[in-house]
């Protein structure tokens, strides 16, 4: 049913993702799947790395670290911007094409004042209403 499953993963919290790795993990050994772990980032130093290339190695490494411990298949991809504010869903929307993935497994955060406020988007919710392939939402 599903060949290549995106997980859009920020390495600087990855703890707040467990739920959504371990589903993407769970359905890809399900599905005989490749999972392709994603980041969106920007060229300034970040929390995970101090640049693209070495972010692009950890996230390697994070893919490769969990395709062994689990037993999977796994892929990574870094796609650098200029502001992923702006930039971060249509960026996903293009490595869903790119990957041919046929399935997105994604993080949501927490609602909070923030979203009743209207002052914070949902970047899943966007994916969702764009994409012509099926998302899971995982909170």
């Amino acid at each position: 049913m599903y060949s290549k499953i995106l997980v859009p993963v920020d390495l600087a919290h990855t703890e707040k993702m467990s739920k959504a790795l371990n589903t993407a993990i769970d359905i890809a050994k399900h599905y005989n799947a490749t999972l392709c772990y994603i980041t969106v980032t920007n060229t300034a130093p970040s929390a995970a790395a101090h640049d693209p290339k070495e972010l692009a190695e950890k996230l390697n490494t994070f893919a490769q670290e969990h395709g062994k411990l689990h037993g999977i298949d796994t892929d990574s991809k870094v796609i650098s911007t200029a502001d992923t504010a702006v930039e971060l869903e249509n960026r996903l929307l293009e490595a869903i094409k790119d990957t041919g993935a046929d399935l997105v497994i994604m993080a949501s955060h927490p609602p909070g004042i923030g979203d009743k406020l209207h002052f914070l988007h949902s970047n899943g919710a966007n994916i969702v209403k764009h994409s012509n392939v099926s998302v899971f939402i995982v909170r």
